[in-house]
Formats: structure tokens, C-alpha cells, sequence
């Protein structure tokens, strides 16, 4: 039996999602988890791998079984074995033919920017906070020329492992409520630390050192040295995935700034 899982979690003390030989990853410990409840050795695939420190809010991953558990006693069971800082959010059945990754047709990424004077010790590794005053409606002005099919190689890694560094974003907003500065950017798939370079960029705009054409011109360069600096983790969130509604797949229904999510 095929399975699918949503998984939250807080990624502050995690080396990344995929599993390393030396250093604690949340695929290893959803694995372990899974692995107890199933009574066999589990091995998930998940629909986006994330970086040391970052979280999600709706991962989603699938894994093979012949365990026979009630849907409740899997939820229950893995989640009273995971550690208090990953959860599942669901399981549920699935087809053959589902993949976690490559049955997603679009993924969405949350960034959290606190803008205020002082720091908040409870946003600490959630949000990233920058005491200069920031205009978010500039910031919003100039991402939106990343919409579309484009080359991102201005916004990837250097050590960005994708063959090629076309993606389709098709919508990208930032807002202000308060102090809370919130981006939010959904594609078809995402270059390692596109997001986080996205924001980087975007937040020499909000402060007045670049102009709201500037994100257009550093787009069409293709020169990653013209971007900004890559944000920290600690602010991005892997926000939610989309698949066929044939798959069944619940959305997250909830957020960090409080947002409802329907299912």
C-alpha cells in the first residue's frame, strides 16, 4: 500500500530535510518514526527537499508499506514516536501512480519578515527580523517582473544542481500586516535558494538602495553576482503543494501569521 503524509515542522535544529550520515535531518526522523509504528524499515520521498533551518507548514511525502493500520493509528502512533518539533498533519491512501514530487504541479514558498525596531525572542529562527524601516509596496512593485517563464540563474546557488534554470513562477506577492513583512511565491518547481535570493534582492528595494526596475534588470542578466544577498533560513517556509484533486491531497490549514488555509 502506497501512503501519502503532510508533514509540519520547525527545521531550526535540522540539517535540511534529506537524510546525512552525521548531522540530524527530518527525513530520518519521520523515517524512524514511520518505521516503528510500521514495523519494518520505511524510506519516504518527499515533494521538496529544504535547507538546514528552514520549516514547513505542508510537506507532503509518500512511502510504500504492507502494514495494515487504521489511518487514525498511523497519525497517532507516528506522531506520538516523532520528536516535538514534526508532525504529521494527515495520512491517507493513494494510487499507484502518486508521487510526491513529480505528481506536484505547483509549489508554494512563504518568507517571514519582522520590521520593527526590536527583536522578538519568540520569532527567533522564525522570522527574519531587520530593524530598518522596509516599503513593502515597493518590494511587492518590483518582484512582480519575475512572473512568468524565465531564466532564474540570476537567483540560484552556486552549487544549484538543476540541469537547467528555467522555472514558471506564476504568482508572487509581498504584504505588510503591522510589523510583518510576508512574501509568498508559488511555481512549478524552485532553483536551490531562489526563494531566499528572491528576498535578499527584493530587500535592497524596500530600503531605498535600488530602484523597483532593478529586480527586472538583475532577471534579464542572468548574473547571479548582481542579485542580492541570500536571506537567512530561518525565515522561509515550505508553505503547501498542489496536485490533481483526483489525488486527494488536503491543503495545510493553517499558518504562521494566522492566515486560514482551506482544505
Amino acid at each position: 500500500m502506497r501512503l501519502a503524509v503532510g508533514i509540519e515542522y520547525a527545521g531550526t535544529r535540522y540539517a535540511g530535510w534529506q537524510r546525512q550520515p552525521h548531522a540530524p535531518s527530518v527525513q530520518a526522523e519521520v523515517e524512524r518514526a514511520l518505521g516503528l509504528i510500521a514495523d519494518h524499515p520505511v524510506e519516504i520521498l518527499c515533494a521538496g527537499r529544504t535547507d538546514a533551518g528552514v520549516h514547513a507548514l505542508g510537506q507532503v511525502a509518500h512511502f510504500e508499506t504492507e502494514a495494515v493500520r487504521p489511518l487514525r493509528g498511523w497519525l497517532i502512533g507516528v506522531n506520538g514516536e516523532l520528536n516535538a518539533d514534526v508532525a504529521l498533519s494527515f495520512v491517507q491512501p493513494v494510487g499507484a501512480d502518486f508521487h510526491a514530487r513529480y505528481s506536484a504541479r505547483a509549489r508554494t514558498y512563504r518568507y517571514l519578515i519582522l520590521n520593527r525596531p526590536s527583536r522578538s525572542p519568540l520569532l527567533e529562527e522564525r522570522a527574519y527580523w531587520r530593524h530598518g524601516p522596509l516599503d513593502a509596496e515597493r518590494m511587492h512593485a518590483a518582484v512582480q517582473a519575475l512572473i512568468g517563464e524565465h531564466d532564474f540563474s540570476a537567483f540560484r546557488a552556486a552549487e544549484c544542481q538543476a540541469k537547467l534554470p528555467i522555472r514558471t513562477l506564476r504568482s508572487i506577492s509581498i504584504e505588510r500586516a503591522g510589523d510583518l513583512i510576508t512574501l509568498e511565491v508559488t511555481a512549478n518547481a524552485f532553483l536551490h535558494h531562489m526563494v531566499r535570493n528572491i528576498v535578499g534582492s527584493a530587500l535592497k528595494v524596500g530600503l531605498g538602495e535600488r530602484p523597483v526596475e532593478w529586480i527586472a534588470e538583475v532577471l534579464a542578466s542572468r548574473d547571479r553576482r548582481l542579485a542580492g544577498a541570500t536571506a537567512p533560513p530561518g525565515g522561509l517556509y515550505f508553505a503547501r503543494v498542489e496536485y490533481e484533486e483526483r489525488h486527494g491531497i488536503p491543503a495545510p490549514i493553517s499558518a504562521p501569521d494566522g492566515r486560514p488555509r482551506p482544505r
